[in-house]
């Protein structure tokens, strides 16, 4: 009887060990795969500004300049209720459209500025995610336009 309490509390203090400090490579990998404000790629991206394609310098700086901007806030999107309201805002400009695929997923990423922020809006297949965040790159490169 103490051998089985002594050999499964044995089992439990390594199955905690082993999920609380888990190898950093699977930590990354984690991250990326969940992350909201995701990286993106010179090969996987189209980028339009109001249907005219941007190439090698422009589509450089772009993508520079987002993959550095600074994640402020998710919006709650409630399906039918207010998400055209953040696919076409009111006073958000002409959107920089950027057509990505992470995975097997095709995303079109709309990027529409304000004074104080940038929009991000993502969609894929049915879902919609748009969160808020700080570029002082893209919020002139979208004012220049």
């Amino acid at each position: 009887m103490t051998w089985t309490v002594f050999i499964a509390t044995m089992i439990v203090c390594i199955i905690k060990v082993l999920m609380t400090c888990l190898p950093t490579g699977i930590v990354e990998r984690l991250l990326r795969k969940y992350a909201i404000h995701a990286t993106l790629t010179e090969e996987n991206c189209t980028i339009s500004i109001d249907g005219k394609q941007l190439k090698d310098e422009e589509k450089r700086n772009v993508i520079h300049s987002f993959n550095e901007a600074s994640f402020l806030e998710k919006y709650m999107i409630f399906k039918g209720y207010n998400e055209d309201a953040y696919l076409h805002p009111e006073n958000g400009g002409t959107p920089i459209v950027i057509n990505t695929k992470q995975g097997r997923k095709n995303i079109i990423v709309l990027v529409f500025r304000y004074n104080d922020r940038v929009d991000i809006v993502k969609q894929y297949k049915r879902k919609i995610v748009a969160y808020s965040a700080l570029s002082d790159a893209l919020q002139k490169r979208t004012m220049s336009v």
